[in-house]
């Protein structure tokens, strides 16, 4: 197992090419846009600067890593030689079954197909490959690099061999893996996702304003960022999309999804990302200033 392909090489997908080929692998970082690679490939050395900065690692790591990862536009051309694909595309089940067809046509039969879902059925994603019991979720958090957890879903399918090779892999590359079954949310976001929703709701209302909601969950609750401060920077369009899965999934209607969410969402307030969220990102990236909707 040294070849990896990552698909995506977005904010998840890049931060996952970093952290297998930060250990020695060869990494296969694959996307349909050449701009979308450049940015990737960017982001990776700007974080491996940082650290070299804090001396975590040495220069001489940091050229190791990047001659680690190859970049490519053509999932067949990527992916011929990879004894795991692990798939970071938009949170959108049409999409993945898309790309899991693809991938299931163009990997050797033995590959393992993982996806780093943070909420999407792993079965229902299995189900559209000739390989079921090769499918697993490997849900990274963000920013991958950094964060130690990573929750490995097994499908209806999935084998024992495949759930115990990932679980392995994963603490190869110094993460923490944790075992959960396949039901909407999995773990972390069942219980985070109504947790911002709520915020949401309690801002909604009048209870509370941006500051005080994120400043009694962070003094009080001892949490290191409030809940609306994280929802813009996990993307409220992201944030959206996993508490409309876990609404379909369960039928639930505690899951629905707080009317101001789905309105800055259509408006294109989306967070951190666009700018703007319940915060204001347009001087930095802190959440230093409330959006002048919420001011």
């Amino acid at each position: 197992m040294k070849n990896i392909a990552i698909i995506g090489a977005g904010t998840m997908g890049n931060g996952i090419a970093h952290t297998f080929a930060q250990f020695n692998y060869n990494v296969q970082l694959i996307d349909v846009s050449q701009a979308a690679l450049d940015r990737g490939m960017a982001t990776i050395s700007k974080n491996l600067d940082r650290m070299v900065a804090k001396e975590k690692i040495s220069e001489a790591d940091k050229k190791q890593t990047l001659s680690n990862i190859t970049t490519y536009t053509s999932i067949k051309e990527g992916v011929t030689n990879a004894s795991l694909v692990v798939e970071a595309a938009t949170e959108n089940l049409a999409l993945k079954s898309k790309i899991f067809k693809e991938l299931d046509e163009a990997c050797p039969k033995d590959t393992i197909l993982a996806t780093n879902t943070s909420s999407i059925s792993i079965t229902q994603i299995a189900a559209v490959t000739s390989r079921p019991d090769k499918v697993i979720g490997m849900h990274f958090m963000n920013p991958v690099p950094i964060m130690k957890l990573v929750e490995i879903i097994r499908g209806y399918n999935t084998s024992d061999d495949v759930m115990k090779f990932t679980v392995e892999l994963s603490k190869k590359v110094n993460k923490t893996p944790v075992a959960v079954n396949d039901y909407p949310g999995f773990v972390a976001n069942r219980i985070l996702m109504p947790m911002i929703n709520e915020s949401i709701e309690t801002l909604y209302n009048g209870v509370a304003g941006v500051k005080e909601i994120d400043t009694v969950m962070m003094l009080g609750m001892a949490h290191p960022m409030g809940p609306l401060q994280l929802a813009d920077f996990i993307g409220l369009d992201v944030c959206l999309s996993i508490l409309n899965v876990m609404h379909d999934g369960f039928k639930n209607p505690k899951y629905a999804p707080c009317p101001l969410l789905v309105n800055m969402v259509m408006a294109g307030k989306l967070g951190v990302k666009s700018g703007e969220g319940f915060y204001d990102y347009s001087e930095n990236r802190k959440a230093e200033k409330v959006a002048k909707m919420f001011s």
